[in-house]
């Protein structure tokens, strides 16, 4: 076998090992996050804390959306550990889903003036990336079609 064969081998084993490493590091971390927002559930809904303020309410809307966000990145990893590629669909659902955690837990602008153009460029980025998905989605049916 020549050196580039046994090269590239080596470096396929590491690269299965280091996605096998971050897919445990993220099952570490999703269970971390699902118990502590399950302590945060369980604190804000004590009666003392009851109903729950805006605020309180947009944090635990925040850390649920993050899980969905760290359970769909082990997906990724997950599924390149399958197929050994990248899954583009999939990596943009997790964008689209990054994205409107961003839209719906907006974070305050440095200035008022600001604001505007927080709102434009997350719709903008919005937009791309279901325009991105959208085009993936539609060339992936159409080499269906045509394989039939």
């Amino acid at each position: 076998m020549s050196d580039d064969g046994v090269f590239q081998q080596g470096l396929l084993r590491f690269q299965r090992v280091l996605a096998k490493v971050l897919a445990v590091a993220m099952v570490i971390v999703i269970i971390a996050a699902t118990l502590q927002l399950m302590t945060v559930l369980a604190w804000e809904v004590a009666p003392a804390q009851f109903p729950f303020l805006v605020s309180e309410l947009e944090m635990v809307l925040g850390q649920v959306l993050e899980l969905l966000i760290a359970i769909e990145v082990l997906e990724n990893i997950t599924a390149y550990l399958k197929d050994h590629h990248i899954q583009v669909e999939l990596v943009l659902a997790t964008a689209i889903t990054a994205l409107a955690r961003k839209i719906i837990v907006m974070p305050e602008p440095a200035t008022a003036a600001d604001k505007p153009l927080l709102v434009i460029s997350l719709g903008v980025a919005c937009l791309a990336l279901c325009a991105a998905y959208w085009l993936v989605q539609r060339s992936r049916a159409r080499i269906r079609s045509s394989s039939r």
